[in-house]
């Protein structure tokens, strides 16, 4: 499945969330990533995720979508990410 994540963290768990999120999705802006992962990849990214933030603060949306076919993307400014950063 193609994804769009996007967190909103305290700042002192910003760097965790963003080197978990590397792991598995392309940076694409500061807070926001993208790129196909499988069930068990999505899976483990929010198990992952769920240990290293405060639920009762800390905020992350994922869109799951069928195809990155389907998605029609446009940036205004600079581009801030590079879409070959998965670690």
């Amino acid at each position: 499945m193609f994804v769009v994540l996007v967190y909103d963290t305290a700042v002192e768990r910003n760097p965790a969330a963003l080197r978990t999120c590397r792991q598995y999705l392309h940076w694409v802006q500061r807070s926001v990533f993208e790129g196909e992962l499988s069930t068990a990849q999505h899976r483990s990214l929010i198990t992952s995720l769920r240990q290293q933030l405060d639920l009762a603060y800390d905020s992350v949306r994922i869109y799951r979508i069928g195809s990155p076919h389907l998605v029609e993307v446009e940036t205004l400014g600079a581009e801030l990410g590079h879409p070959d950063s998965v670690l």
